[in-house]
């Protein structure tokens, strides 16, 4: 079986597209909590109010990152995906962490992001375009066949 977690932006679907395409896959797949407010507030709702907003966020954020940790750490390749919107430093960071543990990276983003990523990029084993070419990937590495082959 083959861990993946999906990392990454949370205000698409893509995650539900890669478990859809990928069935039939020996895969077990994991994400962060990508419910926005839940994982914003967890550190307030586990450890108390803060009245600064600052510490609000980094309680939330310690808390999120012993879920990342661990999910990165026992997964066997990272998909981390840069979405159109928003400035996702959780999911560079994330990249960065994935690389330096080794991990095999692939990373989801649009061509329009190649500049801004390309250091992101160069620590990736592959850099995909769409949900159905990391399936593929993903397929590739489990059974060695490649699309036309099935």
């Amino acid at each position: 079986m083959l861990k993946v977690y999906l990392s990454g932006e949370i205000h698409t679907d893509w995650r539900d597209q890669i478990i859809e395409q990928a069935e039939g896959l020996d895969v077990e797949f994991d994400a962060p909590v990508t419910d926005h407010a839940a994982s914003d507030d967890c550190g307030v709702a586990i450890l108390g109010p803060e009245e600064n907003k600052y510490w609000h966020d980094h309680k939330g954020a310690m808390i999120n990152a012993i879920r990342t940790r661990k999910a990165i750490s026992e997964a066997d390749v990272v998909v981390v995906r840069f979405g159109e919107k928003y400035r996702q430093w959780n999911a560079a960071f994330d990249a960065g962490q994935a690389a330096a543990l080794g991990k095999s990276l692939i990373i989801l983003q649009q061509p329009d992001h190649d500049h801004a990523l390309k250091e992101v990029d160069a620590a990736a084993l592959a850099v995909a375009r769409e949900t159905h070419e990391v399936v593929e990937i993903l397929r590739y590495v489990l059974t060695g066949t490649l699309p036309d082959q099935r």
